[in-house]
């Protein structure tokens, strides 16, 4: 998969990740579409998930990255739209599988659990693995099935 843009967002526990992350991505060449949150001032994650979410569930981006403290509410958000696979990531092999096998379509990661470091290794291979097919596809199509 050949992207070239992609999605952003968080909470403030996950805001200096994802600043960071924005221009990890940009040195990288990725233009980097950010949705919040734009500081360490508390907020509501839902509804920076849901604006990201919104945004690969109708095509407009393929991809995107999101942040929260455990990694658990956000990613609860963004899975409530139809066409997005939000898969929460800590370890890179989990990062490689919820691509290779599960077409995860964002990767969530928690802020207070993994380091920086960890988080752009997660990132990397989160973007460098192609979707496997073949048997997985069809699992995949029964996720969104009710």
């Amino acid at each position: 998969m050949d992207i070239k843009k992609i999605g952003i967002a968080c909470d403030h526990a996950g805001f200096e990740y994802k600043e960071e992350v924005v221009k990890y991505l940009t040195n990288k060449g990725l233009e980097v579409q950010d949705f919040g949150c734009y500081s360490d001032k508390s907020v509501d994650y839902p509804d920076l998930a849901h604006q990201l979410s919104k945004k690969i569930n109708d095509g407009d981006l393929e991809l995107g990255i999101q942040f929260c403290g455990s990694g658990n509410g956000i990613n609860m958000s963004a899975n409530k739209h139809q066409g997005v696979r939000s898969a929460l990531c800590w370890q890179e092999d989990i990062a490689q599988l919820a691509r290779l096998h599960n077409n995860a379509n964002i990767c969530t990661m928690p802020a207070r659990f993994i380091s920086l470091e960890k988080a752009l290794k997660i990132i990397d291979i989160f973007l460098a693995t192609e979707f496997e097919g073949g048997r997985h596809q069809r699992r995949v199509d029964k996720i969104a099935a009710c």
